[in-house]
């Protein structure tokens, strides 16, 4: 029976043994969260292949992403440019859906890594039928930050490519309306958008790694790193001439307190510094970001950053992915031609061009954001937050918005006969300009579509000749036509009107103007009504504009910018609900043969001075009894 008995017992000890060697073999100590997080980037990245590693690096367009393709090449990210959308007027749900099923696709590989999902959240979640579209930056920040990554949770997306902390020294720039201010200081203090983004940072956490505070919560990315609102005469993705002491002191103060408070990522510039382009930047990329500043998030390149470096685009891809890369350049917004990537990077890997220690870098800065937002223990979206897409509460926060952020230029003949506010009261007012009933003129470009789109079907939203029927007395004749000629507002006995003018829809190089005038039928509005009856003067706009040869003929000028969907904030502070506040953050000037002209400048010489604003007061206590949005 003994000799019996030695066999079993050591079968059984064999067999124990197995079992505690599997399960040690089977704990992947990445995918435990209570480990310490620079304990799980290393325990995955030494479980990578570089085949694995650098798919992390790649960010793809969703019109050519699918499941197969996450799978096959180990995509790291997607993202949905301006305008890429699953369906027209597509839901929260069937965003969710879509993003889901690409990163199931993620989750099916060997190691499981989990993709992020981003889009151009700049002014709310814009690309999204139904959410609410926030003023183009302008105060209200934290709250407004909080507010679009509810909205961009509501839709699956953890990702958003904001703030846009670049400071605008010329108007002439396409992007001028992305940028809060001129003065890099009010710049600085608007980075606080990232804590309203990504949650609060604790007190203990180390400087320059990032922080997302949980899944109501987006990773940011402070962008376009360096100097992007710098260039010669405003245009875009051109040269930024300046030396170094003017580059920190101007363009850099943003990113040092969104290093501070957290921010996930850093997006690269188009622009050049001193001929050099930001995309190959290795001195400010690495040598700056990276190791003065000690940002431990990842840095991304803009749409075909890389493609760019070269002149013309793409002429020398190979050397541009050695530049790029080279420079400190994370992750890769190719968005389309991602194996021409892949197979040119894996190349240059295994030719010793560029180091294995690069590609860690990269990868360790890309899965540091990844297990910092969650994303390995809720890899999938769900629904529990649909309801929070254009919601009333961020309407009203939105409303409130626009009635701060709108600035009274002009306020009657003097200072004894203010035309503001307008009583609700009247026998026919008329409404007239172009930009009075027009939704997306209102919300301008990056809404739905990259540039933006005119009309009033794009989204759900209130144009200002709404909002004006919605606020004066029953009585009042409100008559509208866009562009009414001198005797048609001679015969009509109108109390007072109200014009409504401004740019068109823009982004980016579409935007740039060496002449910023306001597109036809603009002035003839205003010389037709203003000419003829007692008159206010709203301007849509992404910056100041040519407006020095019509004042003469204003009763009042109202700076409204670029409101967004709640246009009910403009009849608020024009009817006297609220009073106006709102001070300018860029100088207005006179001629455009004045421009670049900046507040401290020798020559500055404005037809409205920097932080110049009139007030009102509410014409009664509906500031006290209104309910207001904490």
């Amino acid at each position: 029976m003994a000799r019996e008995r030695i066999p079993i017992f050591l079968m059984g000890l064999l067999l124990w043994y197995c079992l505690t060697a599997s399960a040690k073999a089977d704990y992947m100590k990445y995918k435990d969260p209570k480990q310490p997080l620079p304990v799980r980037i290393q325990d995955l990245l030494d479980r990578m292949t570089l085949e694995e590693k650098i798919g992390q690096m790649v960010q793809i367009d969703r019109s050519v992403a699918s499941a197969e393709v996450m799978k096959k090449y180990f995509i790291g990210s997607i993202l949905s440019g301006g305008g890429s959308v699953p369906a027209p007027q597509a839901s929260a749900e069937a965003w969710i859906k879509m993003i889901n099923d690409f990163q199931k696709g993620c989750l099916s590989t060997r190691l499981g890594i989990p993709m992020i999902y981003g889009i151009d959240a700049v002014h709310g979640n814009n690309n999204v039928y139904k959410a609410t579209i926030f003023p183009h930056n302008i105060g209200l920040v934290k709250k407004i930050g909080a507010a679009t990554a509810l909205e961009a949770r509501a839709t699956g997306i953890p990702y958003v490519f904001a703030p846009c902390i670049a400071v605008c020294r010329d108007p002439r720039w396409g992007r001028c309306y992305e940028s809060y201010s001129e003065d890099p200081q009010i710049v600085q203090a608007m980075t606080e958008i990232v804590p309203g983004l990504q949650g609060d940072i604790p007190a203990s956490s180390p400087k320059g790694v990032p922080f997302v505070a949980g899944k109501k919560k987006v990773a940011a990315c402070a962008k376009h790193y360096v100097g992007d609102g710098g260039t010669t005469n405003g245009t875009n993705e051109n040269n930024t001439v300046i030396d170094r002491h003017d580059l920190l002191s101007i363009h850099m103060l943003g990113y040092y307190t969104s290093i501070i408070k957290g921010v996930s990522t850093v997006m690269v510039s188009y622009s050049s510094w001193n001929g050099i382009k930001m995309h190959a930047n290795r001195d400010l990329v690495t040598g700056f970001l990276k190791n003065t500043l000690r940002f431990r998030g990842f840095v991304i390149s803009d749409w075909e950053g890389l493609d760019r470096i070269t002149a013309p685009p793409h002429a020398n891809y190979s050397y541009s992915i050695q530049a790029g890369i080279h420079a400190g350049i994370d992750m890769v917004m190719v968005p389309y031609n991602y194996t021409e990537f892949i197979n040119g990077l894996t190349f240059q890997v295994k030719t010793n061009i560029i180091p294995m220690s690069r590609i860690d870098d990269a990868v360790k800065r890309i899965l540091r954001v990844k297990f910092v937002m969650g994303l390995f223990e809720n890899p999938l979206a769900d629904d529990s937050l649909v309801d929070q897409l254009g919601s009333q509460e961020h309407r009203e926060l939105a409303r409130e918005a626009v009635r701060r952020s709108l600035v009274l230029l002009m306020n009657g003949q003097s200072a004894n006969s203010p035309l503001l506010p307008l009583p609700k009261k009247a026998s026919k007012i008329l409404v007239a300009g172009s930009h009075a009933d027009n939704l997306g003129y209102q919300c301008g470009g990056w809404t739905i579509e990259w540039q933006g789109l005119s009309g009033n079907n794009l989204t759900i939203g209130t144009t200002i000749l709404t909002a004006i029927k919605n606020t004066v007395d029953s009585s009042t004749n409100v008559v509208y036509k866009e562009n009414p000629d001198i005797e048609f507002v001679k015969s009509n006995d109108f109390s007072y009107a109200i014009v409504v003018v401004g740019e068109h829809p823009y982004a980016e190089t579409d935007g740039d103007s060496m002449n910023l005038t306001i597109p036809d039928p603009g002035p003839s509005a205003i010389t037709n009504v203003c000419g003829a009856v007692k008159c206010v003067v709203i301007i849509i706009s992404g910056r100041p504009v040519v407006i020095q040869p019509y004042v003469d003929s204003m009763d009042a000028l109202v700076a409204a910018w670029l409101p967004g969907t709640e246009g009910q904030g403009v009849a608020d502070v024009l009817f006297g609900d609220y009073g106006f506040t709102g001070k300018l953050p860029r100088t207005w000037f006179k001629t455009v043969d004045q421009l670049p002209m900046n507040v401290g400048d020798p020559h500055y010489d404005p037809l409205f001075p920097f932080s110049f604003g009139l007030t009102t007061k509410p014409t009664k206590s509906y500031e006290k009894t209104s309910p207001q949005v904490c």
